[in-house]
C-alpha cells in the first residue's frame, strides 16, 4: 500500500511537470515567493489558466499558497522535487549498471 501511495504522488510530480509553463512557475517560484498575479503577468494566458497551472502544481506538492493581506504568494517545496530527482537517479544507476553489464558481455566476444 505504501508503494502505491508513493508511485500515485510521484506519478503527480511528474504529470505536473510535464509542461513548460509549469516548469517555469516551478524555476520562478524557486527563486522565491511570486504572486499569482504577478505570475501571470508573465504568460500570454488569463489569470484564471495561470490559476489552474498553480493548482496542479499545489496538488503535486511542488508548490505551497499562502494568503498574504490580499495577495496569494506561491512559493517552491524543494522536497517534492528532490523525491523526484531520487527516483531519477535510481532509474539512471539501474541502466548504468545494465548497460555495464551489457559492456562486459560484448567484450568477452572481442
Amino acid at each position: 500500500m505504501v508503494a502505491r501511495i508513493a508511485e500515485a504522488r510521484l506519478d503527480r510530480v511528474f504529470r505536473a511537470l510535464a509542461d513548460a509553463t509549469r516548469r517555469d512557475i516551478m524555476r520562478r517560484t524557486l527563486l522565491g515567493a511570486v504572486s499569482i498575479s504577478g505570475l501571470a503577468a508573465d504568460y500570454d494566458m488569463s489569470f484564471a489558466a495561470v490559476q489552474k497551472h498553480v493548482a496542479v502544481l499545489a496538488k503535486a506538492s511542488l508548490v505551497r499558497k499562502a494568503s498574504v493581506g490580499r495577495e496569494r504568494l506561491i512559493s517552491a517545496v524543494p522536497n517534492e522535487i528532490a523525491r523526484a530527482r531520487a527516483c531519477l537517479d535510481e532509474l539512471e544507476a539501474l541502466w548504468r549498471h545494465r548497460l555495464a553489464g551489457l559492456d562486459a558481455v560484448l567484450s568477452e566476444k572481442k
